[in-house]
């Protein structure tokens, strides 16, 4: 070990980022890598959501229509027939809630779930859903199960 290769330990110096706007001296200083004038160069600056240069934005291009209901509730509907399969298949037990289709990705933790009656179910469960169609209702009373409603 001599003078010529000492170093410093491992991790222990950074460099940092080359410091800009501190005057000529440093190499960055005058317009400090923001070119010359324009929007860009401003303290503050921050481009608006849809900004095309000022040409007439596209959501403002483009014609509106309709209604849309800010207190809809949008649901994730469940077949019979599905049900059945999973239920064959021994993926679904005799009660079936909607922790159980979350787990077999049947749903998102956050939907909200309705049964729908399309297809047949021989099988009796018990179902806990958000809600039900009154066919679905039916066809799974009538296999013996019950239907709860969260």
């Amino acid at each position: 070990m001599s003078l010529h290769n000492l170093k410093p330990a491992e991790g222990s110096v950074k460099k940092s980022a080359k410091i800009i706007g501190r005057g000529q001296g440093s190499g960055k200083g005058g317009t400090a890598t923001r070119g010359h004038k324009g929007a860009k160069s401003r303290s503050g600056y921050s481009k608006k959501i849809g900004f095309e240069g000022g040409q007439m934005p596209l959501q403002r291009r483009v014609p509106k229509f309709g209604f849309t209901n800010i207190n809809r509730k949008e649901y994730k509907g469940i077949n019979l027939d599905t049900l059945q399969a999973y239920h064959k298949e021994g993926r679904l037990t005799d009660t079936v809630t909607t922790e159980d289709l979350i787990n077999e990705g049947l749903v998102n933790k956050n939907d909200l779930v309705k049964i729908l009656g399309r297809g047949e179910i021989s099988v009796s469960i018990n179902v806990t859903a958000h809600k039900f169609t009154a066919s679905a209702k039916a066809a799974i009373e009538k296999a013996g199960g019950k239907v709860e409603t969260v």
